[in-house]
């Protein structure tokens, strides 16, 4: 066999054993637990009439409302920020800089420009159709890995769009 033919050969297993593992579905990481995750995916959040306060971004989630972990990526896989929290305290690390909250709720607000219920949320990630005032959660999609969520109250009307990739 001569050498550019082995490099062939070897170039087509390769692509093939990529396009294998792209093709596979998504299965839980290791030590993933409905309680505390990790999830990840895509989430949207638009805010009618504010272009500004509206973002997309794929995450991966960790913990629960009192301590946790969300990282925020770029459609092309770079980090965007790093929330951290647990009691009393939240940072956010994005840019080289920390900016420290006294709640994960001040935290999301100051990231997204409006408010979420994070504690719902989370269990709207485990299926639990918490009510919030303002909010209409749709779960009927979580068998799919979507949850849509839509504030009416306060207005300007907020689109919460999770889409799962487990």
């Amino acid at each position: 066999m001569n050498l550019p033919f082995r490099r062939r050969a070897a170039a087509a297993l390769l692509v093939s054993l990529l396009l294998t593992a792209c093709a596979t579905a998504p299965k839980p990481p290791a030590g993933a637990t409905q309680e505390m995750g990790p999830w990840s995916g895509r989430l949207a959040l638009t805010v009618q009439d504010r272009p500004g306060d509206s973002f997309a971004a794929g995450f991966e989630l960790k913990g629960n409302p009192q301590k946790g972990e969300l990282e925020l990526m770029s459609p092309l896989g770079g980090t965007l920020g790093l929330l951290q929290w647990q009691p009393g305290k939240a940072t956010l690390r994005a840019n080289s800089r920390t900016m420290e909250y006294e709640s994960l709720d001040a935290l999301v607000t100051q990231v997204t420009g409006t408010p979420i219920p994070v504690a719902a949320l989370f269990d709207w990630l485990r299926g639990v159709d918490t009510p919030v005032p303002g909010w209409k959660p749709d779960l009927s999609g979580l068998g799919q890995g979507r949850i849509v969520a839509i504030r009416t109250n306060p207005l300007p009307q907020a689109d919460l769009r999770v889409l799962l990739e487990r």
